[in-house]
């Protein structure tokens, strides 16, 4: 029995789990979408003693079935010990986001029973709090186009991959407007100079040359994205011996518009030229 490659699409109702299991197919999943909890070790044996084994899967699962986080983990660990791959990918997004989405789609929330769509959000989050913590990659779709996202689940699971076994994903962020939450490191750029308080930077962004010319003539900056470089070559490596397939990056400024954005960008290209897969974000760039 040739083991599969499973793939558990989950998280908050609206966050783009059906857009998720689109890409996925494109990229050579066989997937279903709501398949009952109790029918997943016969769908996946049914997969691989098949005449044409089917090697890759990918399932969403969540509160539409009812009851499963729990029977979810006790099959999941089965698969597991019997040597088949599985990955958890959670998508989620703000609350307001998710209100915004279901307004504008005039869908009720599956679990909002004649209630607004934000009491069915806040109990679905406390359903699904395990899942959260145990994910293998949560995608935070709040800011993300369906290209945003197709984009980073193929860098994620594409069969070509480069040496690198590790994915990474760089995000640069506002602190007012709070810290991503899926991010595994976080750093600060605010101590460097802002050109928030020049006229012709202000409406420009980190993805223009005026501000890194601006940004780097700052006696800091140089040493801290070197050290922050000297950092990353450091960690990256032990991460993947860990065996970890993502690692996510925050930048953060303080609205996440120029210094942040600036930064990422010069990490991102020093990690593709090191042959890791790097997948960049900047969330907050369109902010007001």
């Amino acid at each position: 029995m040739k083991p599969t490659e499973l793939v558990i699409i989950t998280g908050m109702s609206g966050a783009g789990k059906s857009q998720a299991n689109k890409c996925l197919e494109d990229i050579g999943f066989f997937c279903i979408d709501n398949l009952p909890t109790p029918l997943i070790p016969t769908f996946v044996r049914l997969c691989t003693q098949s005449d044409h084994a089917i090697e890759r899967v990918a399932l969403v699962i969540d509160v539409r079935g009812g009851e499963f986080v729990d029977p979810l983990f006790d099959i999941l660990g089965i698969l597991r010990a019997e040597g088949h791959a599985v990955k958890i990918v959670f998508l989620d997004a703000s609350n307001e986001v998710l209100v915004r989405r279901f307004s504008e789609s005039r869908r009720p929330h599956p679990l909002a029973a004649g209630k607004s769509a934000l009491a069915g959000i806040v109990a679905e989050r406390q359903i699904l709090t395990r899942l959260l913590d145990e994910a293998d990659l949560i995608i935070e779709t709040s800011t993300l186009t369906i290209h945003d996202l197709k984009r980073f689940l193929s860098q994620a699971f594409v069969v070509e991959r480069p040496t690198a076994k590790i994915s990474l994903s760089l995000v640069s962020f506002g602190y007012k407007h709070g810290l991503p939450f899926d991010a595994d490191l976080v750093f600060d750029t605010r101590f460097l100079p802002s050109p928030h308080f020049i006229d012709d930077l202000r409406p420009l962004t980190g993805l223009d040359s005026q501000i890194g010319e601006f940004i780097m003539r700052a006696s800091a900056a140089k040493p801290y994205l070197e050290r922050l470089m000297d950092l990353l070559d450091f960690v990256t490596p032990l991460c993947e011996e860990e065996g970890r397939a993502y690692l996510t990056i925050a930048l953060g400024c303080t609205g996440g518009h120029h210094r942040s954005v600036f930064l990422a960008e010069q990490l991102a290209g020093h990690l593709r030229e090191c042959g890791y897969l790097v997948n960049v974000r900047h969330r907050d760039i369109e902010r007001a």
